[in-house]
């Protein structure tokens, strides 16, 4: 089984079935469905065919029990309601009287089948409807992804004059790339700067569903979802999972969620103006011919540059204090080549740890003034046996108002790039370029 996904989807499941055996069913729920989502990306690396049909067991256990807590949930929801409804004293018919007086729009939903308000409402409970805080000046690099992005999304909302006749917005774009190099990250920058745009996140998980014809019935539902919220953006990360090439001996519910995708990403029948579908994978090369024909744009999202990692050092860094230069930024980025952003992100992250391991392995601390102007205002950092003011004692010997933190200096770098090893192999930036060469774009 990978190394990663499955141990972590395991881990997870462990934590549902506690919550779920504490009667907390909505966690449950919320971690069965992350759950899903490692078993699904697991399953794409996993190579043994037995350990597949383990994997696939398994989750078909998890997303029955995950179909038994929602419909659960749903249950609650409209009993509480029902509730809300006797005590306030006004009978349903009377408020969809009052609805119809008002010209709500609700009695649309009414007039839908109950299996349609199903698929809706579990949508609706999937989508991540919250927006990132994330600006475009908070992914360093990827200047030509940026620039395209904003000329496919923002443009289009805030100048809908420059798109007249045949000018019109683009439709598809495919981020692509090795892992860790910022694709999920640019489409959170998107959702935050798209501004008058929805943005409906979905994963695998959200869509696919053991009951027969109700996969594809909710990819209808969620493009139905953002054409009634148009302009909608609709990110699908790991696209792959859902839209890999069809096959003579592939699932029939499968084979029929990717023709409705393809449907729908066509937009036959009722089109597909004021949407953006914006996928993101790691492995293109798995993507159906059809599916990658409907993303008009593929963009290639490569290792961060040298001046990209040097900005990474700096944002990660943040605002914890240090003494790094200009200079010391360079140098880290210089050595740190084939690192992908999450590389650069776990490492800062080890090298800010660095003067707590410091602190924790003292063995003598010596008193420092905090104010040179007040003699009473002092606290403790490390220091060497020899020193002249050393006392010997361990870091859970002070008060904790009496540790003085240490500042993150260059050798704090030093020591954490000695074992620091890129995640990205040579064989994997390969095959991306040979892709990017007969499919794809430059980022």
């Amino acid at each position: 089984m990978d190394a990663q996904f499955i141990p972590k989807a395991v881990e997870i499941v462990k934590q549902a079935v506690i919550a779920d055996n504490n009667d907390e069913y909505e966690q449950a729920l919320s971690l069965y469905k992350k759950a899903l989502e490692y078993f699904m990306t697991g399953l794409k690396y996993e190579k043994n065919d037995k350990s597949k049909e383990a994997i696939r067991e398994k989750m078909g256990e998890y997303m029955k029990r995950a179909e038994q807590l929602r419909e659960h949930i749903e249950k609650s929801k409209n009993a509480k309601d029902k509730k809300k409804t006797v005590k306030s004293g006004v009978p349903d018919k009377d408020k969809k009287d009052k609805k119809k007086d008002d010209g709500d729009k609700d009695d649309d939903d009414d007039s839908k089948d109950p299996d349609t308000q199903k698929l809706v409402s579990a949508l609706s409970q999937a989508i991540v409807t919250e927006t990132p805080n994330v600006k475009w000046n908070d992914v360093a690099g990827l200047e030509q992804a940026k620039a395209l992005l904003k000329e496919a999304v923002i443009l289009p909302t805030k100048f809908p004059q420059l798109f007249t006749g045949k000018r019109t917005p683009w439709k598809g774009i495919l981020l692509y790339g090795p892992p860790g190099t910022g694709k999920s990250f640019l489409a959170k920058a998107v959702a935050t700067e798209a501004g008058a745009s929805t943005f409906l996140s979905v994963s695998s998980s959200d869509l696919v569903s053991k009951y027969q014809g109700e996969s594809e019935r909710l990819v209808k539902q969620l493009f139905e979802l953002a054409r009634a919220k148009s302009p909608a953006i609709i990110f699908i990360d790991e696209v792959d999972s859902l839209c890999s090439s069809r096959s003579d001996g592939e699932n029939d519910s499968a084979r029929r969620i990717k023709t409705e995708f393809l449907v729908q990403m066509q937009g036959v029948g009722k089109g597909t103006n004021g949407i953006l579908v914006l996928g993101a994978t790691n492995t293109p090369w798995e993507l159906d011919p059809a599916i990658r024909r409907r993303f008009e744009k593929r963009v290639y999202i490569p290792l961060p540059d040298l001046h990209a990692r040097a900005a990474m050092f700096k944002i990660h860094i943040g605002n914890t204090p240090h003494n790094l230069t200009d200079r010391d930024f360079e140098e880290l980025a210089r050595r740190t080549e084939g690192f992908s952003g999450s590389d650069i992100s776990v490492l800062v992250r080890d090298a800010l740890y660095e003067p707590v391991r410091t602190c924790q392995t003292a063995t003598h601390f010596k008193k420092v003034r905090t104010d040179p102007q007040d003699p009473n205002k002092w606290q403790y950092v490390p220091c060497s046996p020899a020193d002249p003011y050393a006392e010997e004692m361990s870091i859970f010997d002070i008060e904790s108002d009496k540790l003085k933190p240490l500042d993150v200096t260059m050798s704090d770098f030093e020591r954490v790039l000695a074992s620091a090893k890129p995640s990205v192999g040579p064989d994997d930036l390969t095959r991306q370029e040979d892709w990017t060469k007969q499919f794809g774009q430059e980022g």
